[in-house]
């Protein structure tokens, strides 16, 4: 299964909409996308993953290194994740207590701090 991305906007964020399989072959385009809402300074961004089917460490690696650049510049990263496969993901790795995950879009635009 193939990565897909969709990008949008609402509130003031810019939502990444994730779908398919996040693993070392597709990471790259992930890491790419995120990397270039950070460089044209988005500081509020929410990250979808209620598509992805699975997760690999390598996708881990590019969301933590997104949450860090983009905390640098003063915002945050917040993750949308409510399958259970996916969220124990997050959970085995200790990474719920460093990300925001909300279980919807509106959840996650209402948590921000414009």
């Amino acid at each position: 299964m193939d990565l897909g991305l969709e990008l949008s906007e609402r509130d003031g964020y810019s939502v990444l909409a994730v779908s398919g399989e996040v693993d070392v072959a597709t990471v790259p385009r992930l890491r790419e996308q995120l990397h270039g809402l950070a460089a044209q300074g988005d500081t509020s961004i929410v990250v979808d993953l209620d598509g992805v089917e699975f997760l690999d460490s390598t996708g881990l690696g590019v969301l933590v290194g997104a949450l860090k650049r983009v905390r640098s510049s003063g915002g945050d990263l917040h993750l949308i994740c409510t399958q259970p496969r996916i969220r124990k993901v997050f959970e085995v790795t200790g990474l719920t207590k460093v990300f925001s995950m909300y279980d919807s879009l509106d959840e996650a635009v209402a948590a921000g701090t414009h």
